[in-house]
């Protein structure tokens, strides 16, 4: 799943990467993780856990298995709550067998029954977005405000949606792409 996160240099965008393999029911993190970082995905995979049935996923999925969820570029260190629905979105993709989009990007805190919260940083990770190719932005219904002050120059060539709920990104995320094919 691809995430957008702040740093110091401005917008960037990151990678979320999950495997699932035989094991005793771990989560496995790396990257060059902060804490926060690290609460976020252990967030993002019990939310998954308590609804797996909804989403359909195995009830019983994680206890035969490790869950081990990769930021590449660990070199680099990442820290802050804006991975979360990012982390979420890579766990679904990973459980349900579905690609996630590679032209939409995410951010958001989540929160332990799917919440949304607001994150910092709008305008540069939507900056960041374009200038990655991303067509559709996913981003918290809780920063309207701040999408909605947006520059048309920062928010041309870009689709913007706002988001409350973990299961609301479902939809854009494993929609059905359609590619043009050009001669």
């Amino acid at each position: 799943a691809t995430g957008m996160v702040w740093a110091e240099t401005g917008g960037e965008i990151i990678s979320v990467e999950a495997a699932l393999m035989p094991g005793a029911g771990t989560l496995i993190l790396t990257g060059s993780l902060g804490e926060i970082l690290r609460e976020s995905a252990q967030t993002a995979l019990s939310f998954l856990r308590s609804k797996a049935g909804e989403f359909g996923v195995p009830d019983d999925f994680f206890r035969n298995a490790d869950v081990h969820i990769h930021f590449p570029s660990g070199a680099i260190p990442k820290d802050g709550p804006s991975a979360g629905i990012t982390i979420f979105a890579a766990l679904l993709s990973l459980l349900t067998r579905k690609p996630a989009r590679r032209d939409v990007a995410l951010t958001g805190e989540m929160t332990l029954i799917g919440r949304i919260l607001p994150v910092s940083g709008i305008r540069e990770k939507v900056l960041a977005a374009k200038r990655a190719g991303v067509q559709l932005v996913l981003l918290p219904r809780a920063n309207q405000e701040e999408v909605e002050s947006l520059d048309t120059d920062v928010i041309e060539g870009v689709r913007l949606q706002l988001v409350a709920n973990a299961t609301e990104i479902i939809e854009p995320l494993f929609a059905r792409q359609t590619f043009i094919l050009s001669s």
